[in-house]
């Protein structure tokens, strides 16, 4: 057989892309790996569930961005090689796959990126209000986590053409009903927040001072804007702000 006719077969044509989709898919996996930990993604996703998940299964949120990335490159180079070696004879089919592959990529992206978004948005959250002694404030950083990750959703599932108007409506009702059951269940939360801004503001008293807030007294300790922390001798009271603003304050003087 002669040599140029057998380069120039559709089949072997097809197998020389698809090494060389395999080959640049590798490559621009460990290159995206590479910019990714330069750009301190690692230590940024750190301590988050889902990089637990990952680590947990041998892998982390870099490789598995970076392994989409290859994935991405390698279902080109696999499609384009089917095309090549005719073994789907419709164009029709091609141009729906080869619109359908990136918007697939995207939508998973975005879910991974979300997914990561809203895990350390909870830590965030939790950890800014971890000094809060309300129970309301426990059950924010989740609202705030699912809450992202609705609309992270919505927004992977656009990518592929589903239709989200229900979606969409469905989101519109939970928004209205966190606000309304929000400023029921957080009344006191949001109450004592006021408050605090006031006192922070105002300062009517500061660390150090000694004060009488109801039948409780002690020596200020802490002032945030959620709770007042008094310790006297042998106590320590986490007095919610909104607490102080009803009972009232008295300053001892010494």
């Amino acid at each position: 057989m002669d040599v140029q006719a057998f380069l120039e077969e559709p089949a072997v044509i097809a197998v020389a892309v698809l090494a060389l989709g395999i080959v640049v898919g590798y490559l621009v996996g460990r290159l995206n790996e590479e910019l990714l930990t330069a750009a301190g993604v690692p230590s940024a996703v750190e301590g988050t569930p889902f990089e637990r998940s990952a680590r947990s299964l041998g892998t982390s949120t870099v490789q598995i961005v970076a392994r989409l990335s290859s994935w991405f490159v390698y279902g080109i180079a696999a499609l384009t090689a089917i095309h090549i070696a005719q073994l789907v004879d419709t164009d029709r089919f091609w141009a729906d796959v080869t619109l359908f592959l990136p918007q697939v990529f995207v939508a998973v992206l975005v879910f991974v990126v979300g997914f990561i978004v809203a895990d350390k948005a909870e830590l965030m959250v939790g950890e800014y209000l971890r000094s809060v002694k309300l129970p309301e404030a426990s059950l924010i950083p989740r609202v705030v986590k699912y809450s992202i990750l609705y609309v992270v959703i919505l927004i992977a599932l656009a990518q592929v053409n589903v239709n989200v108007l229900a979606l969409l409506i469905l989101l519109t009702v939970y928004t209205a009903g966190l606000v309304i059951v929000g400023a029921f269940a957080f009344k006191d939360f949001l109450v004592s927040s006021a408050v605090g801004i006031y006192l922070l503001l105002n300062q009517p008293y500061g660390i150090g001072d000694r004060i009488r807030v109801g039948e409780r007294s002690g020596i200020v300790q802490e002032v945030t804007i959620f709770v007042t922390t008094v310790e006297n001798d042998d106590e320590e009271y986490v007095i919610p702000n909104r607490q102080v603003f009803e009972a009232g304050i008295v300053k001892i003087r010494e």
